[in-house]
């Protein structure tokens, strides 16, 4: 289909249904998200309308008796409309659990997936609409989210290299449908979509119906709550980002007495803006209470840990440490030639001569501390402990042992 052609019914879309996804720009290329269901249908359908370098994406999760099915169906559509298409097969590694397991593990492949894809500049689209995002934030209330998961998805956010849209989340989806019915649009079901196993379609066939029988207008109701827990969710953010440079502002450590200098529920929203602005997840602790006494009322002859997903919090001497998880070593000494580099963990080592080099000259040795070493920095000064050394310069217990 070419920029500005009609369906084939020649239905006319409504302003208000083409408008947001007009105003998509700013890209380096554009993607639709397609799944071969009614909203991605759509969508796709409304984006190469308006934009003539549109392409799709189909995510083949190979779980379904009808995925092949999906497929075709997501190609001869792509075909139709003159839009490329890139299938990406994803292999789902199931969790532990039962169905909410399955869920979480196919929505992880293929937002794997679309990150892989994309480069920056890329802008992919995708076709949630307000019932999705009513069912999203019913889903995280029943999950026990705060503010900030009840804030719901957001319009857009960065995802890998370039950035995810969501143009009709404003739209409920029995507007879609009727407009693609309108439209003479054909799309294909999942059939896993009516398994009320899942915890998602037991919210969206089971729970949505009632209540919005019971109160009407459901989702505008919860857009206002999501606005508030959304500006609530900044405000926290601003208050941490605040208190953190007061603090010291330093991105891997924080002072103890500083934070003690806080309000319990400030700690804790400091805690998990510090580790989310270094980009990992903060831990889903149900007793912060106990974890915040152990971390910052130790003893000083303690160190106490927290373990987490991709790093850990540590504590020494008055300071909290987030330390990221560590690459093994080598299993023994390397020697270590000059002009060539190594890979020592996190660290990268170089010899490099500084004067003529003596043929004769020893090899030099890579490891850690085996116990006993001594440090001497000129050959005119006494030698010490190389232990005591590091305990001089407040170098960590957890660093002391991985030093090359």
């Amino acid at each position: 289909m070419t920029p500005g052609a009609k369906p084939a019914s020649g239905y006319v879309f409504p302003e208000a249904l083409s408008t947001s996804v007009k105003a998509v720009s700013g890209y380096r290329r554009l993607w639709v998200a397609l799944s071969g269901g009614l909203d991605s249908t759509l969508l796709l359908h409304l984006t190469a309308l308006y934009h003539s370098d549109v392409q799709a994406v189909h995510i083949n999760h190979q779980l379904q008796a009808n995925a092949g099915e999906t497929e075709v169906f997501c190609r001869d559509l792509c075909t139709e409309l003159g839009v490329p298409l890139t299938v990406r097969p994803v292999s789902v590694q199931l969790g532990a659990g039962p169905s909410e397991g399955l869920e979480e593990a196919a929505r992880k492949a293929r937002y794997s997936a679309f990150e892989a894809l994309l480069e920056s500049g890329d802008v992919l689209l995708m076709a949630h609409h307000g019932d999705d995002q009513a069912e999203t934030v019913l889903f995280r209330m029943f999950r026990g989210s705060g503010v900030a998961g009840l804030a719901g998805m957001p319009e857009s956010r960065p995802l890998g290299k370039g950035y995810l849209a969501r143009p009709l989340l404003g739209f409920e989806r029995s507007e879609l449908e009727r407009h693609a019915q309108l439209a003479g649009l054909s799309w294909i079901e999942d059939p896993s979509n009516v398994d009320q196993r899942f915890d998602r379609n037991f919210l969206r066939l089971s729970i949505l119906p009632a209540v919005k029988k019971r109160w009407p207008g459901l989702n505008r109701r919860l857009q206002h709550s999501m606005g508030a827990c959304l500006e609530s969710d900044f405000l926290s953010q601003r208050l941490a980002e605040l208190q953190w440079q007061m603090l010291g502002g330093h991105r891997r450590r924080l002072p103890v007495a500083g934070l003690n200098s806080l309000a319990q529920a400030e700690q804790k929203n400091l805690l998990r803006w510090w580790i989310q602005q270094a980009e990992y997840r903060p831990p889903s602790i149900r007793d912060w209470t106990q974890v915040l006494h152990d971390l910052l009322q130790a003893a000083d002859d303690r160190s106490p840990e927290l373990r987490a997903h991709g790093y850990s919090l540590r504590r020494f001497r008055n300071e909290l440490y987030l330390v990221p998880e560590q690459p093994d070593l080598p299993e023994g000494p390397v020697v270590l030639e000059p002009g060539q580099s190594i890979v020592w963990g996190e660290w990268r080592v170089e010899l490099a001569p500084a004067a003529t080099v003596k043929t004769d000259a020893p090899p030099i040795r890579i490891c850690t501390r085996q116990g006993g070493e001594r440090i001497r920095f000129c050959a005119e000064s006494p030698s010490k402990p190389l232990k005591k050394w590091l305990q001089e310069q407040a170098i960590p217990p957890w660093e002391r042992h991985r030093l090359p």
